[in-house]
């Protein structure tokens, strides 16, 4: 239920731009407006929009009654959005109003549509993004660093949903070794060094498997337009799903229940190919490292045995594909958009803190479920 309730509390935007001043027929009917033709309309009004827009109220409400989103156009009821939209928001004024502010932010820059990405000037004109994106991005765009990231579709739709977003990389990626080989200790105590070659074998998969698990369930601001669902059309479905089961939908999009879990169930199939292949060089890994300390050691020789390859790639990626799986979603989504980020996000480094302290946190559960997940389905004996 405390999942549950989190489609149902989310923050607002704060976005103030007067309609008085600006001109929407003009504005909705000029799809490839370019900045200097549109700075001359706006100097005949005098638009103003000096005042920051705040950067972490992206992420706006859009959820109906009956659990799906919806952004509340008059459309119906249910989880269809009003039967518009295939389930990714079609609000007629949102995205007006979206169009219309990334329009004035670019005029006011001076960058024009034909210098953006494709599929970000694509959103533009359809309205399909705020204007507090369109100010991360500018943003973004002065670090040489994130400027070469930008270049990349997957971390430009991550680095626009969270400005933390390579920072969580990095934590993830710098404390896996350490926490892993933390919760093996605890878990095999007197028996940490008679099992020293698993031990390898799963710090080895989690230095694969972190990048993955933080890529993957990361919230995104979704640049790819929409499809049309078909009979049959699995793909398409998937295709409009979220990154981020829980994440929450910007202004002008929505997402229904059913797209909500097809993002765990296509996240879900992703890490456990993600797991198997970690696991399988993870476990060659260790099946070369006991070869090797057999020929050096021939009094050990019989003692040592080989990992057993497939059943533990497959266990490993159900394991990622399930408990992984979850556990990161929620935190990415629940935890850390829902919750942190409202409350510290004037407060980046008390937020960077609290982001380290649960994804280390959530490391070391991990680890400590895998030692009893591979026990208890015999994979992995304890000496």
């Amino acid at each position: 239920m405390a999942i549950a309730s989190c489609f149902f509390c989310v923050p607002t935007p704060n976005t103030s731009i007067s309609e008085s001043n600006l001109k929407w027929p003009l504005l909705a009917s000029s799809p490839r407006l370019s900045s200097s033709s549109f700075a001359g309309v706006i100097s005949a009004k005098s638009v103003s929009f000096h005042r920051r827009v705040p950067i972490s109220p992206v992420f706006s409400a859009s959820i109906d009654n009956g659990g799906s989103d919806n952004n509340n156009n008059g459309g119906g009821g249910g989880g269809d959005d009003g039967g518009k939209n295939d389930g990714n928001g079609d609000g007629g004024e949102d995205r007006d109003r979206n169009r219309n502010e990334a329009m004035i932010l670019l005029a006011e820059s001076g960058t024009g549509l034909d210098t953006l990405p494709k599929d970000l000037a694509a959103a533009i004109e359809s309205g399909r993004i705020p204007g507090s994106v369109i100010t991360r991005f500018l943003e973004l765009q002065r670090s040489a660093v994130m400027r070469w990231l930008m270049q990349f579709a997957g971390f430009r739709e991550r680095l626009l949903a969270d400005d933390l977003f390579l920072a969580k990389l990095a934590m993830e990626c710098g404390v896996g070794v350490f926490t892993k080989t933390a919760a093996e200790y605890e878990r095999r105590r007197e028996n940490f060094f008679n099992e020293l070659e698993v031990v390898c074998a799963d710090v080895a998969m989690a230095i694969i498997a972190d990048f993955m698990l933080v890529y993957l369930p990361a919230p995104t601001v979704s640049l790819r337009p929409p499809l049309a669902l078909t009979a049959g059309g699995i793909s398409k479905f998937f295709h409009n799903c979220p990154e981020n089961a829980f994440q929450i939908a910007i202004s002008g999009t929505s997402y229904t229940l059913l797209q909500r879990l097809g993002a765990i169930a296509r996240n879900g199939a992703k890490l456990f190919a993600v797991g198997t292949t970690s696991s399988l060089v993870g476990t060659a890994v260790t099946n070369a490292f006991i070869k090797a300390k057999g020929a050096v050691d021939q009094s050990s020789e019989g003692e040592l045995e080989t990992v057993p390859i497939v059943s533990t790639s497959v266990a490993y990626g159900v394991y990622m594909a399930v408990s992984s799986n979850l556990r990161y979603q929620v935190l990415a989504g629940v935890i850390e958009q829902r919750l942190l980020e409202p409350m510290l996000h004037q407060h980046k480094l008390a937020l960077s803190a609290m982001c380290f302290a649960v994804r280390t946190g959530n490391t070391f559960l991990g680890s400590l479920l895998w030692v009893d997940y591979a026990r208890l389905i015999g994979i992995q004996k304890s000496h």
